[in-house]
């Protein structure tokens, strides 16, 4: 089955960190560059960050420059976001995505959007609260 999984979220206090997970399954993930996104109620969809799949280049949204790290493994089809330094405003439904095809970049990643194009996990919640 064709898809993507996301793990790790959950309550934290403001400065905690978590580590999501992004599980890929039934196609060959390896290939791929991979984003992440966050929505917030009432706010903006934002991609968070991507690696691509040929140098392991990263992109970070300024928002969350600093605080975050992007990694993937690929012989377990996964990657992985590290944040760090958590704010409230960090609070949000995070989810990861690929492109509708392997040779898209985070260039044109970070502008996807969910329902529009690329596959897409159900996301996984991420609330910092204290």
């Amino acid at each position: 089955q064709v898809q993507l999984v996301e793990s790790g979220g959950g309550l934290v206090q403001p400065g905690g960190s978590l580590r999501l997970s992004c599980e890929a399954s039934g196609f060959p993930f390896e290939h791929y560059s991979v984003g992440w996104f966050r929505q917030a109620p009432g706010k903006e969809h934002e991609a968070v960050s991507c690696i691509s799949s040929s140098d392991a280049s990263t992109y970070y949204a300024d928002s969350v420059k600093g605080r975050v790290t992007i990694s993937r493994d690929n012989a377990k089809n996964t990657v992985y976001l590290q944040m760090n330094s958590l704010k409230p405003e960090d609070t949000a439904v995070y989810y990861c995505a690929v492109p509708p095809s392997w040779t898209i970049s985070c260039h044109t990643i970070v502008t996807m959007r969910r329902h529009e194009s690329g596959l897409w996990g159900p996301g996984t919640q991420v609330t910092v609260s204290s």
